[in-house]
């Protein structure tokens, strides 16, 4: 009898178990989702700015500020959105800022003044701000440490497979519909999905068989964070460290190569390379495709070094930062080519090192308290956000002139910036104190 009850019970846990791994699955494949579209309100902008600015008549320098204004209200509330993240449940938070930020792409397609779309970028900016706090906290509360690197390269990787495939859409569908049309299907995308969201996703207090399956194997649990509330204080202390002020930086410079990508890159091969719109839009995938294979190998290969091999977090994680950082360096060989394969492969090169290096999100799990997790990564994307308002105006002037080359200098000064903030100031990969 205590046999079969033995049996019974360890093919009742079995099946938890079962449950619960596809249901963390799911929940990844969801933030993957939502990835996708937040980086296609982002930069449907590049596709429309050929369009949009023909129709408007706006100039170069216009267009940089434009793209840029995004990122001056993302960066702005990095910090309130990290703290928001940490105060109100996933469930509730998610769906309501990706309705907003749809509502505002939707408004974007409706305006005709260079102030109006100023407006609707900035608005965009505030409401996509909690989003990768978001995305962190997600994979922080249903995976363990061991897992996560991978899991934070699965949802990365929808900023650029998402890409891929989608700006050869984006850009047919602005062939067919208009930029004002284009931004508007964006918009209703974003709202269908912020409905999905609400239905299906379940927040891990709210879901036990994952914890249960997990502490009947003695495993450690995925972390479940209590909600806090921070003072000045707390927010002058993510500030004021060494090892995370590495982290930050090299987030700014990770985001100054991706920024690129993500504004001029579709301007650059369309008015600076004589490409026509739609072979732009299939061209300018190829290098979001090296992207996607690029954070796909980094995050699996640096947990599977970590985790099979014994290899140290100092070399696991920070290897494929660096690695990536140097790769990205690249970009500057498409300023001594006019061939278009070189062109693409040099982009491309580099976009794969940006992938590469992407999984820099990892840092914020193994560095940060717990009670500081959102705190820490609204700072690190604070940081990462003010690439979006320099770097497009810094490349809008200094094309200005006709020449795209010094443009390609100055993105890849970056990525030998970012690169040298992981091997000097990081150091060590253990927990700060803050408290």
């Amino acid at each position: 009898m205590q046999d079969a009850e033995k049996s019974t019970q360890e093919s009742t846990l079995a099946t938890e178990q079962e449950v619960a791994k596809k249901g963390r699955y799911g929940i990844l494949a969801m933030v993957f989702i939502t990835v996708v579209i937040n980086y296609m309100d982002r930069t449907n902008i590049s596709v429309a700015a050929g369009a949009l600015s023909e129709d408007l008549s706006l100039t170069t320098v216009q267009m940089g500020l434009i793209f840029s204004a995004f990122g001056w209200t993302y960066s702005i509330f990095q910090i309130p959105g990290g703290i928001t993240v940490d105060l109100i449940k996933i469930r509730i938070l998610y769906p309501f800022i990706l309705t907003a930020w749809s509502i505002a792409t939707i408004v974007q397609g409706l305006v005709s003044s260079f102030a109006a779309l100023v407006g609707c970028r900035m608005a965009i900016g505030v409401f996509e701000a909690p989003s990768y706090p978001c995305n962190n906290k997600v994979v922080t509360q249903w995976f363990n440490e061991n897992e996560r690197a991978g899991a934070i390269a699965v949802y990365t990787s929808g900023q650029f497979i998402g890409l891929a495939f989608l700006l050869p859409v984006l850009a047919i569908i602005q062939e067919y519909f208009g930029w004002r049309g284009l931004f508007i299907i964006s918009g209703v995308v974003g709202i269908v999905w912020a409905v999905v969201w609400y239905i299906l996703y379940r927040d891990p207090e709210d879901n036990t068989t994952d914890q249960k399956a997990k502490v009947e194997k003695q495993e450690e649990a995925p972390a479940v964070m209590e909600n806090t509330k921070f003072t000045v204080k707390d927010i002058a202390k993510v500030f004021m460290v060494r090892k995370l002020w590495g982290v930050y930086i090299g987030q700014f410079c990770l985001g100054g190569v991706l920024m690129f990508f993500l504004t001029w890159f579709p301007t650059y091969l369309v008015e600076y390379r004589g490409l026509d719109f739609i072979k732009s839009g299939f061209l300018a995938s190829i290098p979001f495709l090296a992207a996607f294979c690029g954070v796909l190998v980094s995050g699996f290969v640096s947990d599977a070094l970590t985790r099979k091999w014994g290899v140290s977090k100092e070399v696991a994680r920070k290897a494929p930062i660096i690695a990536g950082m140097l790769l990205s360096t690249s970009i500057i060989g498409a300023n001594y080519t006019d061939d278009t394969f070189w062109i693409v492969t040099f982009l491309s090169i580099a976009f794969f090192g940006n992938g590469l290096a992407s999984i820099a999100w990892i840092f914020v799990s193994l560095l940060s308290p717990k009670r500081y997790l959102g705190l820490v990564g609204g700072a690190m994307n604070f940081i990462g956000a003010l690439s979006a308002v320099s770097v497009p105006v810094i490349i809008g002037f200094l094309v200005s002139g006709g020449d795209f080359r010094p443009a390609l200098v100055f993105i890849c000064a970056l990525a030998v910036a970012g690169m040298c903030s992981y091997l000097f100031l990081i150091g060590k990969i253990e927990e700060v104190k803050l408290d």
